[in-house]
């Protein structure tokens, strides 16, 4: 591997970085964007239990502000149970869009590196293209200078593509994950409302 690196120059080191960078998102993301994580489907049942039995307490509304993501909704909105459907909604609504936005952290990261990683490799490319240029001169051409501005403009080009497709497809992956993650807590979220206020059974 090392040798590889040697043999694509100092080009390559811009998508090493950002191949590992990308990895670390990936992986990350895996691990939080999880529905179990995110929005467990046995947390509604719960809370209507407890709310019917207890109705909101503060402790139930601390515990559920740490206990995921749709549970910060759910606070949210039980804060505001006495008051009207509109105004209950319009809680939710308010953290829905938080959660939203932080469960599409690093996103735009992982797509501009999708995105850029062919653009690096293209660069390396030119790189080496101009090592090659170099290496022709009035006396004849330097072997050794051609072989290494051959290699790093390859190389390059190689590692910029075999670090995009990856980025690309994971990014796709976690925002479709991220949109049914908010579709699924809008769900759960509307019967919370409409239980509470009485217009739907369980």
């Amino acid at each position: 591997m090392l040798s590889l690196i040697q043999a694509a120059g100092w080009p390559i080191w811009p998508i090493i970085f950002a191949s590992i960078v990308a990895v670390g998102i990936i992986g990350e993301r895996m691990w939080t964007l999880r529905l179990s994580v995110i929005a467990p489907k046995e947390l509604l049942p719960r809370v209507l239990s407890e709310y019917k039995k207890k109705g909101v307490s503060p402790e139930m509304i601390s515990r559920l502000q740490k206990h995921s993501p749709l549970g910060k909704i759910f606070a949210s909105g039980l804060k505001n149970v006495k008051s009207t459907r509109e105004v209950m909604k319009d809680s939710i609504e308010e953290a829905g869009r938080v959660v939203a936005h932080d469960l599409d952290r690093y996103l735009t990261t992982l797509g501009t590196i999708a995105a850029l990683s062919p653009l690096m490799g293209l660069f390396g490319t030119l790189v080496g293209m101009i090592e090659i240029f170099g290496s022709n001169s009035p006396t004849g051409s330097n072997p050794a200078q051609l072989a290494y501005g051959i290699s790093v403009a390859l190389y390059n080009a190689a590692f910029g593509i075999l670090v995009a497709i990856p980025s690309m497809i994971f990014y796709r992956h976690f925002r479709a994950k991220v949109d049914d993650l908010v579709m699924e807590m809008e769900f759960q979220t509307l019967k919370l409302v409409e239980i509470v206020h009485g217009e739907r059974k369980r």
